[in-house]
Parts: C-alpha cells; structure tokens; sequence
C-alpha cells in the first residue's frame, strides 16, 4: 500500500494558535484528491495523532485540490512539554500513513 506522501504533492503542517495544529495536504491534480479524499480515514488520522475523532476538523476543498486537517495540539504551544513550538514535524507522521 502507497504512502500518503507519494500520492500527493506535499503534506506540510504548522500551528493554527497556541491550541491547534493544522496540516495540508497539496494533492497537486485532481485524481490524487479524489484518492485522498475517498481514502483518507478521518479516524485513523485521529487514531494516528492520538485524539478523539469528534476533535479533529476536516476539510475537503476540491477547487484546490486541497485537504486541510486541523487538530488540537496535545499540550498547548511553549508549554514545557511541549517538543514542536511550530507544528513542523506533523506531516511526517501522516505523509506516512498508508492509504488502501
């Protein structure tokens, strides 16, 4: 099963606030946004991220042929625990994530 990240352009993520994260995903043409969006499980992603389903925001913008996935940050950005003031290293994790 191919990777997320080679079907689609580019998979980039940083913060939406202090509380959120947001990730991208550049499908780059038509037929890798509609294999994005038919493939895509919203609650593995939750699964993957470690959140609830009901927390994670979706949306699906075909003019751009764009996915856009907001999530709440698991600790608020700055805090000590924090390890990604910038929300960076996010869209490694689901340009990782294998589609069927």
């Amino acid at each position: 099963m191919p990777e997320l990240g080679q079907i689609v352009e580019k998979v980039r993520s940083k913060n939406a606030g202090p509380f959120w994260l947001t990730i991208d995903i550049f499908c780059g043409s038509a037929e890798a946004f509609a294999r994005v969006e038919a493939d895509l499980d919203t609650n593995r992603v939750a699964a993957l991220f470690q959140v609830g389903a009901d927390a994670v925001r979706r949306f699906d913008i075909p003019a751009l042929a764009v996915v856009k996935i907001s999530l709440p940050r698991p600790v608020i950005q700055g805090a000590p625990a924090d390890r990604d003031m910038h929300g960076a290293g996010w869209a490694a994790l689901l340009a990782e994530l294998e589609l069927p």
